[in-house]
């Protein structure tokens, strides 16, 4: 399984952003071998609109199956479902935190987004 997750850091010990379209980097796990790279987001930080949608494009390049995020909005939520990518959203200080809570089965899939549009 692909993951991705909403990181302001590059690495798995590095913060975890609660923002989704916001978020600066995505880290793009893969359980079978437990390998990561990191995806740039930043060219979404300061985006008037479409950051959400912007990065769900994003992630969706990467052949993610699910994300692990703090909150999604209705526009992202409705790309992610769209494309069959579960979104959960955790609580958590760092990456590995969030990715964790995911792999022990803490977390629940949304059924729809948690905030509104242009949440900051």
């Amino acid at each position: 399984m692909i993951i991705a997750i909403s990181a302001s850091g590059k690495s798995m010990e590095g913060l975890f952003e609660k923002r989704f379209g916001r978020a600066p980097f995505f880290i793009i796990y893969h359980t079978e071998d437990k390998s990561f790279t990191s995806k740039d987001n930043q060219q979404n930080l300061n985006a008037v609109q479409g950051a959400g949608i912007q990065s769900a494009q994003n992630i969706l390049d990467e052949g993610v199956q699910a994300l692990i995020t703090g909150h999604c909005g209705p526009k992202a939520w409705q790309i992610l479902s769209n494309a069959e990518i579960k979104v959960y959203c955790a609580e958590a200080s760092t990456v590995k935190d969030a990715l964790e809570q995911f792999l022990q089965g803490k977390l629940k899939a949304l059924e729809n987004a948690d905030v509104e549009s242009h949440w900051l």
